[in-house]
């Protein structure tokens, strides 16, 4: 149900499950895992400089499959933190930018896949939220960090409590994603997105990832933050691309970047 392409530097993965709304059970996790790694080698030999995450159907993702699971038996813990949790580990580290189209239902599993990505474009009809308080479960996949830090402690609460799942609109403004987009227009914005990204200057964007990541999990305050600024901008002084750029600069042309070191 994975699917993995590569076209002009840019690879695309395609959750490929319709007819379940894209829901991910263990053998599906692990594949999309394999097809992550795969692009991860290809981003390493320079063939890939950006990546695509979508899904097809009426829905990016679901969240877990869950049809066949027996409650009185269920291994919770060893689905989502043998699984899920290297999986979006794995996904918040890719070398290149990473892209997701968030459609339809983005629950569960499927909102941590959107957590674990550098950019998410969001239709407007997409639905966003915590699902949980009919399953007596509770919500999952980084969905907590993400809600406190970015709606506060209430509106977290609300979403988990009632249910109530935000519109792809709501999302954006509520300060949650990217961009939001038209459902018609979303998948076309990505791509176009994913490409200029694939085109540029590849290790500045690793630079600003590492440090968005830093400043995420270590909470660096204004003057560590300044200093690893400082440090990545020295360290990009030796690549090919940031003497390109200024080159182009100086020159009035527009920059042809590798992405190489």
């Amino acid at each position: 149900m994975i699917e993995l392409s590569v076209a002009g530097r840019v690879a695309e993965i395609v959750l490929n499950a319709p007819e379940k709304l894209n829901a991910l059970g263990p053998a599906a996790i692990a594949e999309l895992s394999e097809a992550y790694a795969e692009a991860e080698r290809m981003a390493h030999a320079g063939d890939v400089r950006a990546l695509v995450l979508r899904g097809e159907g009426r829905a990016f993702c679901a969240g877990r499959d869950i049809s066949g699971v027996d409650p009185r038996d269920d291994d919770v813990l060893g689905y989502l933190g043998g699984l899920v949790t290297p999986l979006l580990q794995r996904m918040s580290t890719f070398p290149a930018p990473t892209f997701a189209v968030a459609h339809g239902a983005c629950l569960g599993v499927g909102l941590g896949l959107l957590i674990a990505s550098d950019i998410v474009y969001v239709a407007d009809t997409a639905k966003i939220g915590s699902p949980f308080a009919n399953l007596g479960a509770t919500l999952d996949s980084g969905g907590h960090a993400l809600f406190v830090e970015r709606l506060g402690v209430h509106k977290t609460m609300d979403l988990i409590v009632t249910g109530r799942l935000m519109s792809g609109t709501e999302a954006v403004a509520s300060g949650l994603f990217s961009q939001v987009f038209p459902a018609d227009e979303v998948t076309d914005a990505t791509r176009t997105a994913a490409r200029a990204a694939a085109s540029g200057a590849t290790q500045a964007f690793l630079a600003s990832k590492r440090l968005v990541a830093a400043l995420r999990d270590e909470r660096l305050g204004l003057w560590q933050s300044m200093d690893q600024e400082n440090r990545a901008q020295a360290a990009l002084c030796d690549t090919d691309d940031y003497r390109e750029g200024f080159a182009a600069f100086q020159s009035k042309r527009k920059p042809e970047f590798t992405g190489r070191g």
